[in-house]
């Protein structure tokens, strides 16, 4: 079955010259994307430092990457807010930019509160009043809060809910979730560790922060899986965990800006208060990269 979203996607960096957004940085990078096997993009994710973006940067991000983008490449927008009013607000005007789906993260502020109830109600009304489907985000390292894989079953039943990005890492959450959605429900991974293993148990693709990096990698284990070449795909997966353990676990968003820029894309800084990679680091993530055969 052909779902309207599976496949590999970069997490895009936000490109910054000085402190201030540079969407022409950003569309250079999409056109460089544009030529390797990524089914799409996502803007203003947790990769793209998107909670310390203005409503106006964020627009004119999209509008870039939207505008760049093959028009085979699919543009998700992640447009959490801390209230489900914002929420809505800020989804309707990334669909009036073209976007073609929104990743939600449950909001965090008030964790406390954020019974399944509240959650339930959150991403339901969401579901109702936005103008376009939405892909449920766990990412409780930076939330702080896990949804249960029993609430994603019991959302994944309203049509305008049509998939989940997971990314604790967690293939207990995938076992869960696989046989109990529809068909139509896509389940995304968020963790560059666990794509082979992740597409074995039934994931539908990945969204990645490390396919800023080395697209051709990702999307590479991607594709040997789909073709049946198991082996191939397992080591290739192997051979990428030592990089994605760098960049995600040791150095986040910096770490991923450094690899971008040694492979040629504008990486550039990261904003305030997420400092540069120091010497050591960057030298540790060049070495993994020629060690990929990436340099």
């Amino acid at each position: 079955m052909t779902k309207t979203f599976e496949g590999i996607y970069a997490a895009l960096t936000t490109p910054f010259e000085g402190d201030e957004v540079s969407p022409a940085r950003a569309a250079e990078n999409v056109a460089r994307y544009n030529g390797t096997r990524l089914a799409g993009y996502l803007v203003l994710g947790s990769t793209g430092e998107s909670v310390f973006l203005s409503d106006d940067e964020a627009e004119r991000l999209v509008r870039a990457v939207k505008k760049a983008a093959a028009s085979a490449k699919r543009v998700i927008v992640g447009t959490a807010r801390e209230s489900t009013r914002l929420t809505v607000e800020f989804t309707n005007r990334m669909a009036d930019l073209g976007a073609e789906a929104a990743l939600v993260r449950p909001p965090a502020y008030f964790k406390g509160k954020m019974t399944r109830d509240a959650l339930r109600a959150h991403y339901l009304q969401l579901a109702e009043k936005a103008r376009l489907p939405i892909l449920v985000y766990n990412i409780p390292q930076n939330t702080g809060l896990n949804l249960e894989p029993a609430l994603v079953i019991e959302l994944a039943k309203h049509p305008r809910i049509v998939g989940v990005k997971e990314s604790s890492g967690s293939l207990a959450f995938l076992g869960e979730l696989i046989p109990q959605v529809p068909p139509a429900f896509s389940y995304f991974l968020g963790s560059g560790h666990v794509i082979y293993p992740g597409l074995e148990m039934g994931a539908d693709g990945a969204i990645l922060a490390v396919a800023n990096a080395v697209p051709e990698v990702c999307c590479r284990i991607y594709d040997l899986f789909r073709d049946g070449r198991r082996d191939e795909a397992r080591k290739l997966q192997l051979d990428l965990i030592p990089l994605n353990r760098a960049i995600m676990e040791s150095y986040g968003v910096a770490g991923v800006k450094y690899a971008q820029s040694l492979r040629g894309y504008f990486g550039g800084e990261t904003r305030l208060p997420l400092l540069p990679v120091g010497k050591e680091g960057q030298a540790e993530i060049r070495g993994l990269l020629e060690k990929l055969g990436a340099l």
